[in-house]
């Protein structure tokens, strides 16, 4: 009888589990993607009467914001994509920053004030200098 209870118990969890996460899942997407602020106002008019405003702003994908590129932070090892850098460019005068000659195949590039070390053809980022730029 006990076993009975027991392979019930684990046939219900195991059909249950993936109905709960996707609904978790739908819920906490609206949360990620999205960021709402209330702010009221309250004014005193000279004749007396009170004005209460509301007002909500409803930011929408803030991880596709372009500005949220700029607090990307680069590890050795990462790969490089210069979408997500800010300020992105090629360093050609690595002395005049007072950065290494980049190795055969290497290239350093500016990702805000940072400077960065990447592969040509890979893309792997192979060292940070963090503020070398400003």
């Amino acid at each position: 009888m006990f076993k009975k209870i027991l392979m019930a118990l684990a046939t219900t969890t195991l059909v249950a589990s993936p109905i709960i996460s996707s609904q978790a899942q739908a819920q906490g997407y609206g949360q990620q993607h999205r960021q709402e602020q209330t702010r009221t106002v309250v004014k005193q008019k000279p004749n007396g009467r009170t004005v209460v405003k509301q007002r909500t702003v409803v930011r929408k994908d803030v991880r596709n914001n372009r500005y949220a590129a700029s607090n990307h932070r680069w590890a050795k090892g990462q790969r490089f994509d210069r979408r997500q850098a800010s300020n992105y460019r090629v360093i050609n005068n690595y002395r005049g920053y007072r950065l290494n000659a980049p190795p055969r195949g290497y290239q350093w590039v500016q990702s805000g004030n940072d400077a960065v070390l990447i592969a040509i053809t890979s893309g792997i980022i192979g060292a940070v200098i963090g503020g070398a730029l400003r």
